[in-house]
């Protein structure tokens, strides 16, 4: 009788990897295993065979893998790191995609160093988990009848070199559930010298410009593909928006005091806050514009140093909400609903500057000379003493006027600085939270409004260590990425049901 698992893996040179492999052939659930090597290689490994193909995520080694298996279950380990499988975790884990019908399923899983083990807990799947950089950790289960169901009914995207894998799961789940098993089921065995091992299309990076890959040009042919799988997807999930459904800005009839106001939260950034507070009324412009800087309750010093700058300064407006609940969204909605907000709200983060005196002038005359709600510009990454640092400039030349507005849905962010169409923010709001709120605001306006965008540099953004994504735990920037799926979940939602809508000539 045929055993239920045919496990594949990218051939890797490691000392690991046979070692890897070897641990995994005495398990009763395994019937053969497939090594997949664009160069001859000779394993000693019991029901081993070597596929001759390409990098693993290129849609010919997909096909190439898919011939080769014959049983029900595809156990694929992606990565090249040392693995060690707890007693009874491949059961457990086949177990519950059998229970459930999982056409994906992975767990949670151990990280071992030097004999200390910590869990690393992964986030659960939804439909908002389009990202491409989903972690599913180093084992991934695949129940090859929902493979082939889904490659049957939907296709594939053809020619595909690096997001042959990504299609697959994308794909897999639009009639199958993707589940999360909440249990480490097996040890990534790390040491300090090893690799880590970045999603598909990825360079190697430092850990600073991690953050940043996804607009990184060495990674250009990648996400280029990533985005036409993507938009692939959300047409067969009634999830596309055509770039000409879009609604014209209201004309605006409210009295605004000034034609803008640069925003700016604030929470005990002392070190910075004097310096953001001149860059911003250093603006030169044609147009009357004032400064709101909304003081969270700062306990640093803060609130003294914004009190003696309103001394001096008539044009800014120290706001101190009278509510202790707020996160930066929140402070974004009380400086926008405040009477003395202007025409347009232009967004600049307590601990970074613009880059020269022009940049309010030319994020309000986009916005002027456009039918656009919102505009984007584009800014550089530089540390404490503003020198520039990788990736340098990040001006998300991914975006498109013809496709931003649905690539927006599968990528971590949009960009800075952010200027906005008060009236039309008074409308809609921001989260009341201190992480995404800028992305759910341009999602949903994106869904119904276009976006400009500004691909020069205008703005200084810092990387130093009291930035909110700086020296995430495990279980931060699991929530952190938990929420932002969540925002494309119900985002996903919103649009399908404006789709089908247009659809019907609503």
């Amino acid at each position: 009788m045929m055993k239920p698992l045919t496990i594949v893996a990218p051939h890797s040179f490691e000392p690991s990897f046979e070692k890897t492999l070897l641990s995994l052939t005495t398990s009763d659930l395994v019937e053969r295993m497939v090594i997949i090597s664009p160069e001859p290689v000779h394993l000693k490994i019991p029901k081993g065979r070597v596929l001759a193909a390409g990098p693993l995520h290129s849609q010919e080694t997909l096909r190439l893998m898919l011939g080769e298996v014959r049983t029900k279950y595809l156990l694929l380990l992606p990565g090249s790191q040392q693995i060690s499988i707890e007693p009874e975790g491949l059961e457990k884990l086949l177990d519950k995609t059998l229970s459930t019908k999982a056409g994906l399923a992975y767990s949670d899983y151990y990280d071992e160093r030097e004999r200390e083990k910590t869990v690393h807990p992964l986030c659960d799947y939804q439909p908002g988990s389009v990202r491409d950089d989903f972690d599913f950790g180093a084992i991934m289960l695949f129940s090859v009848s929902a493979v082939r169901e889904a490659l049957r009914k939907y296709g594939v995207v053809s020619g595909t070199k690096f997001a042959g894998l990504y299609d697959v799961r994308l794909r897999v789940s639009i009639d199958h559930a993707v589940y999360h098993l909440q249990e480490p089921l097996y040890s990534i065995i790390r040491n300090v010298e090893e690799s880590r091992v970045l999603p598909a299309g990825r360079q190697e990076l430092p850990p600073q410009e991690e953050i940043f890959a996804y607009v990184d040009p060495r990674n250009e042919a990648a996400q280029d593909e990533m985005e036409i799988v993507f938009t692939d997807y959300l047409k067969r999930i009634g999830a596309y928006l055509p770039p000409d459904h879009f609604k014209e800005v209201g004309k605006v009839t409210e009295f605004f005091p000034v034609e803008a106001s640069i925003i700016i939260p604030v929470r005990n950034r002392k070190e910075t806050i004097a310096e953001a507070v001149k860059s911003a009324l250093s603006q030169e412009t044609d147009f009357p514009f004032n400064v709101i800087v909304v003081d969270n309750h700062s306990a640093d010093g803060t609130t003294a140093i914004l009190s003696d700058l309103a001394r001096q300064y008539s044009s800014l407006k120290h706001i101190i909400p009278k509510r202790t609940d707020l996160g930066i969204g929140g402070c974004w909605n009380e400086a926008i609903q405040d009477k003395v907000c202007g025409r347009y709200a232009v967004q600049l983060d307590s601990d970074d500057l613009y880059s020269n005196h022009y940049t309010l002038q030319k994020m309000v005359n986009m916005l002027r000379r456009s039918n656009d709600a919102m505009v984007i510009g584009s800014y550089t990454v530089v540390d404490t003493r503003l020198q520039e640092v990788p990736p340098g400039l990040v001006d998300h030349q991914e975006w498109t006027d013809e496709n931003g507005h649905n690539n927006a849905l599968r990528i971590n962010g949009l960009g800075a600085p952010r200027a906005f169409n008060t009236s039309l923010m008074r409308s809609i709001g921001f989260l009341n939270v201190s992480y995404g709120e800028d992305y759910a605001a341009a999602l949903r306006i994106s869904r119904e409004y276009r976006i400009g965008r500004i691909y020069e540099s205008l703005y200084l953004c810092r990387r130093w260590s009291g930035n909110t994504d700086a020296a995430l735990s495990v279980g931060e920037a699991n929530r952190n990425n938990a929420f932002k799926d969540k925002i494309r979940t119900d985002e996903i939602l919103a649009r399908q049901k404006i789709a089908e809508g247009i659809a019907h000539g609503a």
